[in-house]
């Protein structure tokens, strides 16, 4: 959705505020696709600093189906989105390069904008509960059922050498 700032742009300490509705029903990055499972209107006050450019206020909630990273159940992770940014109109030029692509001309591409920030507050690790057992490596038993019947035991790495030795030449010591 485009929401359009030439007024504030334009007019010295103008204020405004919109609302938003977000378009996208998924969210889509390097990692896959998400379904949005719910989400609010994007709300916007966007505020005239100097000659060409807004400091806009922005706040929403979005709600994502991802996955358990240890036992790969389907979890809602919600995103709690508030922060502030200055935009500058299309005529401004900076010393700096503008990586971000927010503007359209005198317009905000808001989907560009929230999905960015979807991306930067992406967790490191998403679990269905904090104590979540995950799956067995043998057999693929949720852990969080129950227990199953696979030997958990795990040779420790470090003694790898000694049990080669052992191995290759068939003897007692």
């Amino acid at each position: 959705m485009l929401v359009n700032l030439s007024d504030v742009l334009t007019s010295a300490d103008k204020t405004e505020n919109y609302k938003a509705e977000l378009e996208m029903q998924t969210y889509h990055c390097r990692l896959g696709d998400f379904p949005i499972v719910r989400k609010k209107p994007v709300s916007l006050k966007a505020t005239n600093i100097g000659s060409g450019k807004a400091e806009l206020d922005v706040q929403t909630q979005v709600v994502l189906m991802m996955s358990c990273d240890r036992c790969l159940k389907d979890v809602e992770y919600t995103f709690d989105i508030s922060f502030s940014i200055e935009v500058l109109a299309p005529s401004i030029e900076t010393e700096e390069p503008n990586e971000d692509n927010f503007m359209e001309g005198y317009q905000l591409n808001v989907e560009s904008l929230i999905s960015r920030e979807l991306l930067m507050n992406w967790p490191m690790k998403v679990l269905c509960k904090t104590d979540c057992k995950g799956i067995c490596k043998v057999c693929g038993k949720d852990l969080n059922t129950g227990e199953c019947e696979c030997d958990a035991f795990v040779p420790d790495p470090r003694m790898a050498v000694i049990k080669d030795i052992f191995n290759a030449n068939n003897k007692e010591v």
